[in-house]
């Protein structure tokens, strides 16, 4: 299978990492990462980078497109870039699958491929998403015809295996899983809004939200 996985600066390391040692634990799999310019892409840590090793002129076609997903306000870049969401348009029109990573969905959402959809991504970023005229769900991993939506971050990684089980079968999905020792055992269970406590959740979206109403500051370095 031929994967695109799409980077823009300031995206968040996991969104993409994650689904990337997935379907590369198959040895089924050409993944290519890709960009509006290829080069060194900035990370939302603005502690390292990862690499586009292809522009959007050299892939226009492939059986998975991954949009992962950033911290906000990094997402207001591509989500008004025409030349980006006009790629991801002409990507969809060839593939077999299009997905989102986390606050990935209000990128596919400003292409216009969830209108009127039902789609998850961060709990954070539901109100947007709604704004976008898509449906939020608190769901883990939410499919939609050919359109298949993760929640946040780690999330990636359980859309990653569902798509391979889909593709590849079960047992094949069964095995990464065991390769890359996937069981989660963390030591809090505060990992959804539903599940932490209420003062925690306030904290987090009030800190996110103050975010959101930036700017994007971070800029490819690379020559």
């Amino acid at each position: 299978m031929k994967i695109a996985i799409m980077l823009f600066n300031g995206i968040t390391a996991l969104d993409a990492i994650g689904p990337y040692d997935v379907f590369a634990a198959t040895l089924k799999c050409e993944v290519k990462f890709v960009a509006k310019k290829k080069g060194l892409i900035k990370l939302d840590s603005n502690m390292g980078y990862l690499h586009a090793d292809y522009s959007f002129s050299e892939v226009t076609s492939a059986d998975i497109l991954v949009v992962p997903g950033c911290s906000p306000p990094n997402y207001k870049t591509p989500m008004n870039d025409e030349e980006t969401l006009n790629w991801i348009r002409q990507m969809h029109e060839t593939t077999k699958w299009t997905t989102s990573v986390c606050n990935g969905s209000l990128i596919l959402s400003a292409a216009g491929l969830l209108e009127g959809s039902v789609a998850t991504s961060h709990w954070g970023s539901f109100d947007l998403l709604q704004s976008l005229g898509t449906i939020p769900t608190d769901e883990r991993v939410v499919r939609q015809g050919k359109i298949v939506t993760a929640a946040g971050v780690s999330s990636g990684i359980d859309m990653a295996l569902q798509l391979i089980a889909w593709e590849l079968g079960e047992n094949m999905s069964k095995g990464v899983q065991l390769i890359l020792e996937y069981d989660p055992q963390p030591p809090f269970d505060t990992g959804s809004p539903k599940k932490a406590p209420a003062l925690l959740v306030e904290q987090i979206r009030g800190m996110l939200q103050e975010f959101a109403k930036r700017e994007p500051i971070i800029t490819n370095n690379s020559r």
